[in-house]
C-alpha cells in the first residue's frame, strides 16, 4: 500500500517502537529517511542506524538510544511540515524547541539540518519536524 507522507510513516515507526521499548525499528529505505536518520545520530538521539540493501527499496534499521534507567532519549517526535500545509521559516525565526532542549529538523537547499546548524549557516527553509 502506498503511504502519502513517508516521513510521517517513518517519524510514527520511531515513536512506536520507542514506546514499546524496543532496540531498533526497521522501515522502508529511502534517501529523506537516511537523511533524517544522519541528523537524528548528530544530535545524538539515537545510537545508530545502517541501511540494508534489499530486492526493491531496502530497509532501514535505527537503532534507538536509551539512558541508563532504560528511559528513551527522544520524548516525543512532531511532524510539523505535512503535504497539506508546508511550512517554511526564514533563519531568523525558527523555533526553538522546548527552549533549546530539543531540535527542529529543516529541509534547506544544502540538505537537512537540525535548526543550530541552519542558523549557523544562515540558512532558513521548510521545517520538517521537532524532536525533544
Amino acid at each position: 500500500m502506498a503511504v502519502s507522507d513517508p516521513v510521517a510513516d517513518f517519524l510514527t515507526c520511531v515513536r512506536n517502537a520507542i514506546r514499546a521499548k524496543h532496540r531498533k525499528v526497521d522501515v522502508n529505505a529511502s534517501r529523506m529517511k537516511t537523511e533524517l536518520a544522519k541528523v537524528l545520530l548528530r544530535e545524538h538521539y539515537i545510537n545508530n542506524f545502517k541501511v540494508i540493501e534489499g530486492q526493491n527499496q531496502g530497509v532501514l534499521r535505527v537503532y534507538l538510544k536509551y539512558s541508563g534507567d532504560e528511559s528513551s532519549v527522544v520524548t516525543d517526535i512532531r511532524r510539523i511540515s505535512t503535504p497539506g500545509r508546508r511550512v517554511y521559516v526564514r533563519k531568523d525565526t525558527i523555533p526553538r524547541v522546548m527552549g533549546g532542549l530539543g531540535t527542529s529538523i529543516v529541509s534547506t537547499s544544502r540538505g537537512l539540518m537540525s535548526d543550530r546548524e541552519a542558523r549557523e549557516a544562515g540558512l532558513g527553509g521548510e521545517l520538517i519536524c521537532q524532536v525533544w
